[in-house]
């Protein structure tokens, strides 16, 4: 076995609609980072149908391994570690990933290391910033989670916020449906808020008295629905611009705000965000900002790393190995997985 320090991580990542693989070295360097959307599939249907994308993976999943081996010049012989995304996801689309990693650590005989998609989000931050060591905070934004994550330790977490309803990507994708912009509706959202008003539209702020780092984006969604409806039942026209970026306005004002809350309770001054929405230019120029302000430093990733990607994956594949954590071949899909759990 090679040395500790040198360790090669084939990653695979099939947790919704991308089937991904990657190559990853000594947990920052990508040597190769392949995936395969099913953007345009699921777009003719609103949104991701499950049986579909598990579908997919498995025509697709054997293809991305070996493109991603030849990008990086490397065999399986080169592989020392197998780390897989296992939870949570779409239970279909997990299970197609989680087999072909068994079966390849089976058949080279080497150690697999099952990962936490949103860890895998998190760690991607260390791909794109390698002077990036715990502790800091982590806001990961996604289609399906909202969390606010003290990171304590590599593979070592706090939840000290997350959603109570729909996430701030699945807010994104139903206001998108319904002021006629499609699936996904993050990107189109974000193109479509930079011609409107943020202030044309005063929509509401959920805040938690009892958890006052939750977040709760479902009132805003159907704020938004209801603007749209009472316009239409008084014949009056509205703008989709100024919805949209009056909605993503609520959403980014709330999101910095308790992230910033959260930085300076706690008194640590490095904090990163991560997933999808973490690609969302009005949030990152409001992070960024409202963290110069403090004198916190800021961190997020490149757009290619804030989607679904085996990169991440690998990253933490690699920190969980050298924490000392193994998986049999047992491991299973765990589609409602906690962060932290194992």
């Amino acid at each position: 076995m090679k040395e500790i320090k040198d360790i090669n991580v084939l990653a695979v990542e099939s947790s919704c609609d991308e089937t991904a693989a990657a190559v990853v070295h000594n947990g920052r360097e990508v040597l190769s980072n392949v995936i395969s959307s099913q953007i345009d599939l699921h777009k003719l249907y609103g949104g991701v149908v499950p049986e579909i994308a598990s579908r997919k993976h498995i025509e697709k999943i054997n293809q991305v391994i070996e493109e991603a081996l030849k990008e990086a010049h490397v065999t399986l012989d080169d592989i020392d570690v197998i780390g897989v995304t296992y939870g949570p996801g779409l239970v279909g689309a997990l299970l197609v990933g989680v087999a072909e990693a068994k079966a390849i650590a089976y058949a080279r005989n080497l150690p697999l290391v099952g990962v936490h998609h949103i860890e895998g989000h998190i760690s991607a931050n260390y791909i794109e910033h390698p002077e990036l060591e715990p502790p800091f905070f982590c806001l990961v934004v996604s289609g399906g989670h909202t969390h606010l994550v003290r990171v304590k330790d590599y593979g070592v977490y706090e939840i000290l916020g997350r959603t109570r309803d729909d996430a701030a990507g699945e807010a994104y994708d139903k206001v998108a449906r319904a002021i006629g912009l499609g699936y996904p509706g993050g990107p189109k959202i974000d193109r479509l808020a930079k011609e409107g008003n943020p202030e044309a539209v005063r929509f509401p702020k959920a805040h938690m008295e009892d958890a006052p780092y939750d977040f709760s984006f479902s009132g805003l969604k159907s704020a938004v629905l209801n603007y749209i409806n009472g316009c239409k039942m008084k014949g009056e026209t509205y703008d989709p611009a100024d919805i949209a970026a009056s909605f993503q306005k609520a959403v980014v004002d709330v999101l910095v705000e308790k992230a910033m809350c959260a930085a300076e309770e706690f008194g640590i001054y490095k904090f990163a965000i991560a997933g999808g929405v973490a690609s969302n230019s009005a949030l990152r120029v409001g992070m960024e900002a409202a963290c110069k302000e403090r004198g916190i430093q800021f961190y997020y990733p490149s757009p290619v790393l804030c989607t679904d990607n085996a990169a991440m994956i690998g990253a933490a594949a690699y920190y969980e190995y050298l924490a000392g954590t193994r998986h049999g071949w047992d491991l299973n899909a765990v589609p409602n997985l906690k962060l932290g759990e194992r």
